[in-house]
């Protein structure tokens, strides 16, 4: 019973993730990925450079099996070599979404 609560909770996170997703705005995505992630990634095919132990997110997006809506839940959590940006869900979804327009 438990086992079957705790999916139903990660299905419905994941699903309101992706709702989120599809109603991304990726013109706030890039002003996200500008503040936050220039310093690191090539966020942008005007940016000059970026450091060289982290992809460009044209990169990112085009790996096999690129899903926007699992990137925007891995941004939610920190991890050890990003800043903690505390994005909210929107934020989250809208950043996913500049990086999957780089890999067009």
């Amino acid at each position: 019973m438990k086992r079957t609560f705790a999916g139903l909770v990660c299905i419905s996170f994941l699903a309101a993730i992706t709702g989120s997703a599809a109603a991304a705005d990726a013109d706030n995505g890039g002003i996200l990925a500008k503040r936050w992630c220039a310093s690191c990634h090539v966020v942008a095919a005007d940016q000059q450079s970026g450091s060289t132990s982290a992809a460009p997110f044209s990169e990112i997006a085009k790996q096999p099996g690129f899903d926007a809506a699992k990137l925007a839940l891995f941004l939610l959590a920190p991890h050890p070599r990003m800043p903690d940006m505390s994005l909210s869900r929107s934020e989250a979804a809208d950043l996913a979404a500049y990086i999957e327009m780089q890999g067009r």
